[in-house]
């Protein structure tokens, strides 16, 4: 299937892509296809602004859109910075600024209690208006301090339970500590939030399609 992605996020577009061309789809990013809208993420939940952004961004290209809505829930936050994960310091976007202020709040909480998960809501929005929403969780813990280079976001900080390999075992457990930004791409995807919800859309695409074909 061909996608266009609702984000102007570069880190998670990679991902995306990653995904579904694994899966065999074709994706475009809203700036590959010209259309600069940012939708208001109002929502209160992770579901609502996945499909605040999927459904704006089909209407004004009149495709078939996939968009993502995710963040980082810390147990010993109350579940913070959850849907303000992308803007916890205060300026949406600004990955350094978020993860400083993450290590100032959990500076005093011992490694048992930094407990978190990040979660991820992936809605595919069709032309004709159906719509559909697959959630995706990665349980892990927030280390104290920044390690690896890849990935974006919080990924230097969250040290994932497991790790894995697309198609072959996504249930290896992380032994080593290493981050979400010390896993290669593949590992990552294997059992990274978003690489849980899309499975899940995978397996559930050709069916939510037919549903609608009369």
């Amino acid at each position: 299937m061909d996608f266009i992605a609702a984000t102007n996020n570069k880190g998670k577009m990679a991902e995306i892509r990653r995904i579904l061309e694994r899966m065999g789809h074709t994706v475009q990013s809203q700036r590959e296809a010209g259309i600069t809208l940012e939708p208001e993420e109002n929502g209160t939940t992770f579901a609502e602004n996945a499909k605040i952004k999927a459904k704006a961004i089909c209407e004004v290209s009149g495709r078939a859109t996939i968009a993502d809505d995710s963040g980082l829930c810390v147990d010993a936050l109350g579940g913070a910075p959850g849907v303000y994960s992308a803007r916890y310091s205060g300026v949406h976007g600004d990955d350094e600024a978020n993860n400083d202020k993450l290590l100032r709040e959990l500076a005093d909480v011992p490694e048992e209690k930094r407990g978190a998960h990040f979660a991820s809501c992936v809605c595919v929005y069709l032309p004709d208006g159906r719509c559909a929403v697959y959630e995706g969780i990665c349980p892990g813990r927030i280390g104290f301090e920044r390690r690896g280079d890849n990935g974006f976001g919080y990924d230097p900080l969250f040290i994932p339970e497991y790790t894995g390999i697309p198609g072959k075992d996504a249930s290896i457990i992380n032994r080593e500590g290493r981050s979400y930004a010390q896993l290669t791409a593949d590992e990552k995807d294997a059992v990274s939030h978003r690489g849980q919800a899309m499975k899940k859309m995978e397996a559930e695409l050709e069916k939510f399609i037919a549903d609608g074909v009369q």
